[in-house]
């Protein structure tokens, strides 16, 4: 005979499916760095023969990529949590949307700011979105005219 699973837990008036300990737990699990769409671009960049570092944590943000050279670097958001304009990105939970609304505009304030930083250093700026990962073509033409395009 199963056991009784604990009753489920109640979220700005959506009911959660986990324990506030199991969702708290999932969410440690997210990662912010060597994602999958990350490794994907690194991965392009890498085979079109371009040459990086990763996160220097001596510039605002620490960039996904940087190109210390060419004095550029590129940032690869997920269309969710950065509140991207696509479909994926423009969604909300239902469960707890007020922590969420306030979560993604935090995340878009910053990356302004840090993107601000950037440029006003002599940065160049490249955002990569989840959602462009899928055209591989479109976006290798990007990535080449952002680099090769030199102040």
């Amino acid at each position: 005979m199963r056991e009784r699973s604990e009753p489920p837990h109640r979220i700005g008036g959506m009911t959660d499916q986990f324990t506030p300990q199991k969702r708290s737990w999932i969410m440690s699990r997210v990662r912010g760095r060597n994602t999958k769409p990350e490794m994907l671009v690194r991965s392009m960049i890498h085979r079109l023969g371009y040459r990086f570092r990763v996160h220097r944590s001596d510039l605002p943000a620490a960039p996904d990529i940087v190109f210390p050279s060419r004095k550029k670097v590129i940032f690869v958001h997920g269309c969710f949590w950065h509140g991207h304009s696509c479909t994926r990105g423009a969604r909300t939970p239902k469960a707890n949307r007020d922590y969420w609304e306030a979560k993604i505009s935090r995340n878009k304030n910053r990356d302004k700011k840090n993107i601000r930083a950037l440029k006003q250093s002599g940065w160049g700026v490249m955002v990569i979105w989840e959602c462009q990962l899928k055209d591989d073509k479109k976006l290798e033409k990007r990535i080449v005219d952002f680099l090769e395009d030199l102040p």
